[in-house]
């Protein structure tokens, strides 16, 4: 391997540690903050089993979301558009981690190429709505358009990979096989690719430190996560025991 390929190697192991150690310790935060009160809201379930019913479609279908203003609606479509066609790319890409590649990965090959075409549309309207939205406007950060600017750019250069910068995709599998089984590989003859991976790794690097973490939030927040049984059981919080 040339000299570039072996930063690069070194690069994605460090950001895959970043990326694992930061995620668990963020768990872990979440699971030890007290929550002193009962705060779900109501209409709340009284049961385990319905907080769990309660929050299948508030992860699946953003469901609250979807009952707000006219505002919050428009957030809804961009929204949801975004996360589902996320995730249809990601299980496109998961072709070049598997060796052979399962049958259920190569049926979302289709429905990828889809999304990646729809990704740029559903940024497009969050960013929109980022700049009309007088409320959105003022509570906007940095680090907000920085992660909408990073994604965007991620977007950007895999639809060049894939319509106008091909690359020889033996090479970019056999280089991310690599990695996954600590063998590093030669990293493909692409610019573009090296730009696209990189972005690709700041991303994880940052996911942990950054709003991001409310993909795992969501599942902890007492608002949604908590059961309404104050007359069944009595709350106490951990640090009150």
């Amino acid at each position: 391997m040339n000299g570039l390929s072996t930063v690069i190697n070194l690069l994605a192991y460090v950001t895959a540690l970043v990326f694992v150690v930061g995620f668990l310790n963020k768990v872990i935060l979440y699971f030890k903050t007290p929550n002193p009160l009962l705060i779900p809201t109501t209409p709340a379930p009284t049961t385990t089993m319905g907080v769990v019913a309660r929050m299948i479609p508030e992860v699946l279908f953003f469901r609250s979301l979807l009952k707000g203003g006219t505002a919050e609606k428009v957030l809804w479509v961009g929204g949801w558009i975004f996360h589902v066609t996320f995730l249809l790319i990601v299980l496109r890409h998961l072709r070049f981690f598997t060796y052979p590649v399962p049958g259920i990965i190569m049926a979302f090959q289709g429905l990828g190429i889809l999304a990646g075409l729809l990704f740029p549309i559903a940024l497009l309207i969050l960013i929109v709505r980022r700049f009309t939205n007088d409320r959105m406007a003022v509570i906007t950060l940095f680090q907000d358009y920085f992660v909408l600017i990073l994604i965007i750019a991620i977007g950007l250069t895999g639809l060049l990979l894939k319509y106008y910068v091909r690359t020889n995709l033996v090479d970019v599998k056999a280089f991310i096989l690599g990695l996954l089984t600590f063998s590093p590989a030669q990293l493909p003859d692409s610019p573009i690719f090296l730009i696209h991976f990189g972005l690709v790794l700041v991303l994880l690097a940052y996911f942990p430190f950054s709003k991001l973490m409310h993909a795992w939030g969501i599942l902890v927040s007492p608002t949604r996560a908590q059961a309404d049984n104050p007359r069944e059981a009595r709350h106490v919080a951990p640090w009150a025991q």
